[in-house]
């Protein structure tokens, strides 16, 4: 048995290159998602088990899998030691269903229960996650995949759901560090895991054959982390970005970067030789190693398909930008920004009055967050865009819930459709949608101590 020095093992990705496969997740048939304190093998054999919260005990949840067009009923059953809620990421929903503790509903206290149903709309590929809390509860586990099928199967062999996260532990003990309120971690890039893993697996391992295709469903469900990625004996394209479908297939030429919350789907073949492996490769920081390996196994086929065919696309309202109203949002404060004072409660206080409320930054000038006035009061079916600048020394991954938007790219045209997008320090970014669906909605950075200490606001749709 592999034998690690407890003080190493989290610094270096190399130290676990021969760490055996998992199995793939499996579906629940449960209409009850269990939120519960449970143990799980996190690290390696050798080590204690590792306490998390998880829906039925796992981390990640149970994969809830779906047809387009149906309807999704879980009773969320509360067993945790305090107030929690589901969030369904990307998933256009009656707003009563969003699972926003403190704006959508009241958080569901322990010991008691909620009914979420409603119907999936979009096929695509979506998550689900605490959102009370959720700086501390996603980072304690609570979050699974959500998968809505098209009406017609994929021309591809299989598919692979990949979960990816990474986990803040101590290796003493091998338990989750609680100081989830660090103010290092609110004021500077967020909380950041020393332990990467693809579904709770250090350098998940599955076998695969040679020109085999595979549709790759990859989530980012860690609380800040960026996942920069380049394939290696696998070619192919990126046919659909936060659950919605490209126009058409994408080749993949360059590194993927995968935001917190985002999502992306790949259809790719292996093209490594039977007996070799290929690999979904982390480039980290000075550094590459295998997120996901992939061990081709004889039994391959003799030659590669073609390109792929588009997947259909979802029924979404197409923006006219000359007749959007045009908004701003400009994102200020954290470490080593320029935000000297901004205001809260509706008045103005020094940065240091802003700090010792636990707040850190600012959208427009004010450290509210979801406590404050709604950032738009909007018609429904109005046309929006609204410019966000990142005016802070860090990247920040905004999210608007109940809606997805269009990116719009440098030539002013519309590009593709997501849910959450990564802005780069020093960037602005523009985004455009249809206020279609009403309520209020949540529109916050997905670096979850972010989104904690300033960095959420809401818009309503009447």
């Amino acid at each position: 048995m592999l034998k690690l020095d407890r003080r190493q093992f989290l610094s270096t990705a190399s130290a676990f290159a021969m760490l055996p496969a998992s199995t793939s997740l499996a579906a629940s048939a449960s209409v009850e998602l269990n939120a519960l304190v449970a143990d799980i093998q996190l690290l390696p054999e050798g080590y204690g088990p590792t306490s998390i919260w998880g829906f039925d005990g796992t981390a990640p949840g149970p994969e809830i899998r779906l047809a387009q067009g149906s309807r999704l009923q879980r009773r969320l059953v509360n067993s945790l030691p305090e107030p929690t809620s589901i969030h369904w990421h990307g998933v256009r929903i009656d707003n009563a269903m969003d699972g926003v503790s403190g704006l959508t509903q009241n958080a569901v206290p322990s010991g008691e229960t909620f009914e979420y149903d409603f119907v999936v709309r979009d096929a695509g590929t979506y998550w689900y996650h605490a959102h009370n809390k959720s700086f501390e509860q996603v980072a304690r586990g609570l979050s699974g995949a959500l998968i809505i099928e098209e009406p017609d199967e994929v021309d591809v062999d299989r598919e692979e759901v990949l979960i990816l996260d990474d986990w803040l532990l101590d290796p003493d003990t091998a338990q989750i560090v609680g100081d989830f309120a660090a103010p290092h971690a609110m004021s500077h890039g967020g909380r950041i895991g020393n332990y990467i893993t693809t579904n709770s697996v250090y350098n998940l391992a599955l076998d695969a054959r040679q020109n085999e295709r595979l549709r790759l469903r990859l989530i980012n469900a860690s609380n800040a982390r960026i996942f920069p990625l380049r394939l290696d004996g696998l070619q192919g394209w990126t046919v659909a970005l936060d659950g919605m479908p490209l126009v058409k297939p994408l080749p993949i030429t360059d590194t993927i970067v995968l935001g917190p919350a985002q999502r992306i789907d790949l259809i790719v073949d292996v093209v490594a030789s039977e007996g070799e492996t290929a690999h979904v490769v982390h480039l980290g920081q000075g550094d590459a190693f295998s997120q996901v390996a992939f061990e081709v196994r004889a039994g391959g086929a003799v030659k590669r398909r073609g390109v792929p065919s588009p997947l259909p696309p979802n029924a979404l309202s197409m923006v006219d930008l000359g007749k959007a109203r045009a908004m701003s949002l400009t994102m200020e404060g954290g470490a080593m920004g320029g935000l000297r004072s901004a205001t809260l409660g509706g008045d103005s206080k020094s940065i240091g009055e802003i700090v010792d409320a636990g707040r850190f930054w600012a959208f427009n000038g004010a450290a509210d967050g979801m406590d404050g006035p709604a950032f738009a009061e909007l018609s429904q079916g109005e046309h929006v865009r609204i410019a966000i600048a990142n005016d802070t020394v860090f990247p920040h991954a905004m999210h608007l819930h109940g809606m997805h938007f269009y990116e719009i790219g440098n030539d002013g045209n519309l590009g593709a459709l997501r849910d959450t997008t990564l802005i780069e320090r020093g960037d602005t970014r523009e985004i455009a949608f249809v206020a279609d669906n009403p309520g209020k909605w949540l529109l916050h950075c997905h670096m979850l101590s972010h989104a904690a200490s300033g960095m959420s606001t809401w818009i309503d749709v009447a």
